[in-house]
């Protein structure tokens, strides 16, 4: 009886051992306290990615993304893609609309003519319709030399907050909001159309009035800032609001991150995320917050560091003198706080971002954010 007691623990002690270390922020070093049934409720219940993206009614006008009625079997494609799982395509953005045709190889090769929020629309067989971005991996552009990578959402703006602004669902005063910032909040702008300042929001949109911004300041098109006031880069995300007390400690978090971020890169010199941002530990000022381990929510300490992360590397994709060294999402779903596939989970050696600065000058990577709700990032080209 002994002896089968004992192989029971070693066989569970090598079981745990082997268990891979999947987290979707940096967890800590400590032992962790368990989570209450209303804390992991919460957990959950932020942690879901709606797979049917049922939108609803809005009352003024949103961002129109392209339809599949855009293009035909001689549109050039800009990147071509395989698929992660078998899958089917639609004749709509929508797991419910009819289905095209169904793919059951991931070794089928597949153009992709464009990149929405949620959904892209590709070609097979000169077949178009919509598949989900969850889908598809190994994206890779036609043209590399003039097609950003994958997911690249290029900012034209930043600006400022003039008073308490809405970030609302549609281009309507009279629509809910997603979330309320503070005055004085920095952010990027994607677009702007209407009056309105168009932001991607998780893996949709978000509208601000351009009467409650200020300091509009345009990011440059190119590596050559228009002024010195001028960003090369700016990504901005947005993260929960909840007022629980573990994810209060997440936005504390994403605050320190920022600052421990902050700094001047000179040419051929190279960051490591965890070594600079972290040790994520209490005594540089991380508070437990959720994490994922093993697809598993545990408090940790520096829950929160994967946004700051994945919200720089939205950034570093704006530009080709930045060569990422490092990078790997949070598992086939994502981090729902982005568009699929441009996340960078953060946390051990396996979970890091590292980048590099090729160009013939240094820049300044700064994050900002304001406990409301707005996470910026933003990459300025230094003038020596």
């Amino acid at each position: 009886m002994m002896k089968r007691l004992i192989a029971l623990l070693m066989a569970m002690l090598m079981l745990f051992a082997a268990l891979p270390a999947v987290a979707e922020d940096a967890a800590g070093e400590e032992e962790e306290e368990a989570l209450t049934q209303e804390e992991l409720d919460e957990l959950l219940k932020l942690d879901e990615v709606d797979e049917n993206e049922v939108p609803e009614a809005v009352v003024g006008n949103v961002y129109q993304e392209m339809n599949r009625e855009d293009f035909n079997k001689n549109s050039p494609a800009i990147y071509t893609c395989y698929l992660a799982d078998p899958s089917s395509i639609f004749t709509q953005r929508s797991l419910e609309s009819k289905r095209i045709t169904y793919i059951n190889s991931v070794n089928t090769k597949l153009d992709v003519l464009y990149v929405g929020s949620y959904w892209a629309i590709v070609r097979y067989n000169n077949n178009i319709g919509y598949i989900k971005r969850d889908r598809i991996h190994k994206v890779t552009p036609v043209d590399p030399v003039n097609t950003p990578p994958y997911g690249t959402q290029k900012s034209a703006y930043i600006a400022t907050t003039a008073q308490a602004c809405e970030v609302r669902k549609s281009m309507s005063d009279s629509d809910a909001s997603w979330v309320v910032l503070k005055p004085g909040t920095k952010l990027s702008i994607w677009k702007i159309q209407d009056g309105w300042a168009i932001v991607p929001y998780w893996r949709t949109y978000g509208y601000i009035d351009l009467n409650d911004l200020t300091d509009l300041i345009p990011v440059s098109p190119t590596d050559d800032p228009i002024t010195e006031e001028t960003p090369i880069a700016a990504y901005t995300s947005y993260y929960d609001m909840s007022t629980t007390k573990i994810n209060q400690s997440r936005l504390v978090n994403i605050d320190v991150a920022c600052q421990r971020l902050t700094r001047v890169m000179q040419p051929g010199e190279s960051l490591n995320f965890n070594k600079q941002v972290g040790p994520y530990r209490p005594q540089y000022g991380y508070q437990k917050a959720w994490v994922l381990v093993n697809g598993e929510s545990v408090p940790g300490y520096g829950g929160g560091t994967c946004q700051v992360s994945s919200t720089l590397y939205n950034a570093l994709l704006q530009l080709p003198g930045v060569e990422i060294l490092q990078r790997r999402p949070h598992g086939p779903a994502g981090a729902k706080y982005l568009p699929h596939g441009v996340d960078a989970a953060v946390g051990n050696d396996d979970l890091n971002l590292r980048f590099r600065n090729n160009y013939d000058f240094p820049i300044r990577v700064e994050g900002h954010t304001s406990y409301d709700g707005a996470l910026l990032m933003v990459v300025y080209k230094v003038n020596e």
